[in-house]
């Protein structure tokens, strides 16, 4: 499919603080299909969680806009859903209880948000654990529990806000192969915000690396690495030279964003 799902159509935005305003992103553009995993690279503070707000709709533009399906957002978007890296979960409420949580506030029957919430709790490898808190869970099994969550609202989109960066890496890598094999069934497009090159090149589709504050697009990478299974590949030639190519634009735009920092 040729057509953006998402477009961002030369993105300005500003922020107004006390001592003066600080332009987060600008003139970015950038298309998404339909059914792909794109992940967003970049020195900290070059505006990734920016764009990823915005297309939420949880930010505005300050100039230019970002069209969903061809529609300007100007909303929260219901067909977003956010995984953050800190889990959001509701901590008095059990796993089953966590993920029917946004069909019930949508006025799903019982009997439809039980039986759609076993299948997503299955699904990603919970089933056993329904009655369980989140206070007795792991941080994988916690992780999951949010992206059973986020499934259970049915998106079109999931926005990954560095979800996986507090696991430790063995937990870690299990849950990329985790998001792999549900979004090959699910269909969901993803966007992703990581600072782990490895991560972006074992789940992308495309990379793209944004440059130092003001961000905007200074690379796009399409990745060709087998997929799904992209875990396995990290030793060939192949994947080492994209890591290399791609490590070096993104420590130049780190020590230009620390020269800033120290000027």
């Amino acid at each position: 499919m040729s057509e953006a799902l998402i477009k961002f159509d030369n993105i300005t935005k500003r922020f107004s603080l006390r001592k003066g305003d600080i332009v987060a992103v600008k003139d970015f553009s950038l298309e998404i299909k339909k059914g792909e995993i794109l992940t967003i690279v970049g020195a900290s503070g070059c505006g990734k969680t920016t764009l990823l707000n915005m297309v939420a709709g949880f930010l505005t533009p300050s100039s230019g806009n970002i069209l969903l399906d061809g529609q300007p957002i100007t909303k929260i978007e219901p067909r977003c859903g956010m995984i953050f890296q800190n889990y959001a979960l509701f901590p008095w409420l059990s796993v089953r209880k966590n993920v029917e949580f946004g069909p019930k506030i949508n006025g799903v029957s019982k009997k439809v948000r039980r039986e759609e919430s076993a299948r997503y709790i299955e699904m990603v490898g919970l089933k056993g654990f329904e009655d369980a808190y989140p206070g007795e869970l792991s941080g994988g099994m916690r992780q999951r529990t949010a992206l059973c969550r986020v499934l259970a609202n049915k998106p079109d989109i999931l926005l990954c806000d560095e979800p996986f960066a507090a696991l430790d890496a063995m937990t870690r890598q299990i849950m990329q192969q985790e998001l792999l094999r549900i979004v090959n069934e699910s269909g969901q497009t993803v966007l992703f915000i990581t600072h782990s090159i490895d991560e972006a090149l074992i789940l992308s589709d495309k990379i793209v690396v944004m440059s130092v504050r003001p961000g905007t697009v200074k690379d796009i990478y399409d990745i060709e690495l087998p997929h799904p299974g992209k875990v396995e590949v990290q030793l060939t030639d192949e994947y080492l030279k994209l890591k290399r190519q791609i490590w070096a634009m993104v420590e130049e735009e780190v020590k230009a964003s620390m020269k800033i920092v120290s000027s």
